[in-house]
C-alpha cells in the first residue's frame, strides 16, 4: 500500500492572461526496469554551495562551451511510468460541465456507485540535477507525483532505477535518489545575489529529444505565476520547453541558481518567458526533506495581506511597504506574543518586509521554536515584539517511494490511500463520524480490485485493528505475516468486511 498526499482532483492552475502557464513536462515512451535501488537512509546531506557574487565587468565571452562541458554531466533525464488504474467518471473534467452531465447522467453502476473508467499506463519524461556525488537529484514535484516507476538516465548513457526521497507540492520541489557513487554534481550559488541582466544557461531534456542547452538572461526576479503556496520564481528568456521541468538554470560560472519549472506561452512552446525555482529555496526544501523526512516550516499564526495605497492612506502609513495583519489566530504564536488585527509588520527577524508574499516565504524558511523580533506599526507608533514560531500545521510528508514493485512483505499491493480531509469528505460524500483512510487508487490487476475495493471506499479497520488515517493504514500493511488481509470498509452503502487474498496474484 502506498500513501498519496495530493489528490488528483485538479492540476496547477492556468494563468488567464491570453496565454497559459505550461508545466514544462512532456510525454515520451520509455522502457521499464525491474531493478531496485538499495534502501536510502535519511542522513544529513552535504551540498556544495558557492556564495561569492559574479564578476559583473560587462565583458561578453565568445563561447559558453567550457561552462557547458562542466555542467552537462550533472543534468539527467527523468523517465516516469504510471501504471494502469481506475478512476471515477465523476472525476473527469467534462463531468463538471452541467450540460455534459445532463446528457450522460451521473454514470452510476448497479450498486449506485459512480461508474469507473480504466486509465491505461502512462509514460512521461522530465529533467533533474545531480547535487551530491552519492546520487541525490533535484527535480520538480509535478515530474514525479503519482509515479509508480522512476528511471534516471545520465549523460554518459548509464541508467538507474530511482527512488523518491520526498516531495513538496507547495513549492513544486522533489528530491530523488539513485544508488551510485562519485557522480558529477553541481555547486549551488546564492540565488539571492543573482541580478536582473545576469547571463544564464538552461539545460534539460525538451520534448524528449535529448539534452539541450539554451542561453539568455535573468529577465526578472520574485515572480509569482503558478498559484503555489510558496513561489519566488526567477524569470528568464532562455528557451525552456516541455520536458525541461527539473532541469538546471546555471550562471556563467556553471553554478546552479534555479530549477526550471514552467513557461508562460500561447503556443505551448517557449516564447521567452520561463520560470525557475531559486536555488536557495530548493536548498531549504531539499535539506528539510532529507534530514527530517518532511518539510518543516515556521508558523506565525496570522492572516496577512499587501498594503495597497488606499490601505496605506487609511492606516496613515508613509508608503505601501509591509504586511498588514488582517486576523490573528487564537492561541497562535502571534497571539501569544501580542500581535493584533490592523498591525503592519515592517521588519521581521532583522529584514525589511516588502509585501505579504515575501514575508510568508521568510516565516516559512525559519524553524519551529526559533524566537525572532517582529517590528510593527500600530496606530502610527512603532513597536517590536518577540515571537516564538511553531510548526506550520499540515507540513508535507515525503512522497512514497516510486519503484517497480511493492516491498517484500507489504500487503494491499496496488492500493493508494489518503487522509479524510474536508475536500475528500465532500468529494466522496463521507460523513464526519467516519474515521479511516480513503482509497484513492486501486490497480486494475491487483487482488484488491478483484476483492471489490474501489476509490472512495474508506478503510476503518485492517486485521481488526482501527485505522485513524492514511499513516495508520500504511503501517498496518507493512511486514504482514501472511498474504490475506481482513478489511472493514465503509462505502455509500454502509460498512462491510472484505478479505483480500494476494497469494493468488503472487
Amino acid at each position: 500500500m502506498k500513501k498519496t498526499f495530493k489528490q488528483t482532483f485538479g492540476r496547477l492552475p492556468v494563468l488567464a492572461l491570453g496565454g497559459a502557464v505550461v508545466i514544462a513536462l512532456t510525454a515520451a515512451a520509455v522502457g521499464t526496469s525491474k531493478e531496485q535501488p538499495s534502501s536510502t537512509h535519511r542522513d544529513a546531506v552535504a551540498l556544495a554551495v558557492d556564495e561569492h557574487p559574479l564578476a559583473r565587468d560587462g565583458r561578453m565571452d565568445t563561447s559558453f562551451a567550457p561552462v557547458v562541458k562542466k555542467v552537462v554531466p550533472s543534468v539527467v533525464k527523468v523517465f516516469t511510468t504510471t501504471k494502469a488504474r481506475q478512476a471515477s467518471l465523476r472525476d473527469l473534467p467534462q463531468m463538471q460541465d452541467p450540460s455534459f452531465r445532463q446528457f450522460f447522467g451521473d454514470q452510476l453502476d448497479r450498486s449506485g456507485r459512480p461508474g469507473q473508467l480504466d486509465i491505461p499506463a502512462q509514460q512521461g519524461a522530465g529533467s533533474g540535477v545531480i547535487v551530491t556525488k552519492d546520487g541525490y537529484i533535484l527535480t520538480n514535484n509535478h515530474v514525479v507525483e503519482h509515479t509508480d516507476q522512476l528511471k534516471v538516465a545520465l549523460n554518459d548513457g548509464r541508467e538507474f532505477t530511482a527512488k523518491v526521497i520526498g516531495a513538496d507540492p507547495k513549492s513544486d520541489i522533489a528530491v530523488i535518489k539513485i544508488d551510485a557513487k562519485d557522480l558529477p554534481f553541481l555547486t549551488m550559488a546564492d540565488s539571492d545575489q543573482s541580478e536582473v541582466g545576469d547571463r544564464v544557461l538552461a539545460i534539460g531534456n525538451p520534448f524528449g529529444v535529448g539534452q539541450t542547452v539554451t542561453s539568455g538572461i535573468i529577465s526578472a526576479k520574485g515572480r509569482a505565476t503558478m498559484g503555489l503556496d510558496y513561489e519566488d520564481f526567477i524569470q528568464t528568456d532562455a528557451a525552456i520547453n516541455p520536458g525541461n521541468s527539473g532541469g538546471a538554470l546555471v550562471d556563467v560560472e556553471g553554478r546552479l541558481i534555479g530549477i526550471n519549472t514552467a513557461i508562460l506561452s500561447h503556443s505551448g512552446g517557449s516564447q521567452g518567458v520561463g520560470f525557475a525555482i531559486p536555488a536557495n529555496l530548493t536548498r531549504e526544501v531539499m535539506t528539510s526533506l532529507i534530514n527530517d523526512g518532511k518539510v518543516t516550516r515556521g508558523y506565525l499564526g496570522v492572516m496577512i495581506q499587501d498594503v495597497t495605497p488606499a490601505l496605506a492612506s487609511e492606516f496613515k502609513l508613509k508608503d505601501s511597504q509591509g504586511a498588514l495583519v488582517g486576523d490573528v489566530l487564537p492561541k497562535g504564536p502571534a497571539d501569544v506574543a501580542g500581535l493584533k488585527d490592523g498591525d503592519v509588520i515592517v521588519d521581521f527577524n532583522g529584514k525589511p518586509v516588502t509585501d505579504s508574499r515575501h514575508f510568508k516565504l521568510e516565516v516559512a524558511s525559519l524553524k519551529p521554536g526559533e524566537t525572532v523580533p517582529v517590528k510593527l506599526l500600530r496606530d502610527g507608533h512603532s513597536k517590536t515584539l518577540d515571537v516564538t514560531l511553531k510548526e506550520l500545521p499540515g507540513s508535507e510528508q515525503p512522497t512514497p517511494t516510486a519503484s517497480g514493485a511493492a516491498e517484500e512483505g507489504e500487503a494491499l499491493k496496488g492500493v493508494a490511500v489518503g487522509d479524510l480531509d474536508a475536500q475528500v469528505r465532500q468529494h466522496f460524500d463521507v460523513p464526519q463520524n467516519i474515521a479511516g483512510a480513503v482509497i484513492t487508487e486501486v490497480a486494475p490487476e491487483s487482488a484488491a480490485a478483484e476483492a471489490g475495493l474501489k476509490p472512495g471506499d474508506v478503510i476503518t479497520e485492517i486485521n481488526r485493528r482501527p485505522v485513524r488515517n492514511a499513516e495508520d493504514a500504511v503501517k498496518l500493511t507493512e511486514r504482514v505475516p501472511n498474504k490475506s488481509t481482513l478489511l472493514h470498509i465503509w462505502s455509500g452503502r454502509g460498512s462491510r468486511y472484505v478479505a483480500v487474498d494476494e497469494s493468488k496474484t503472487d
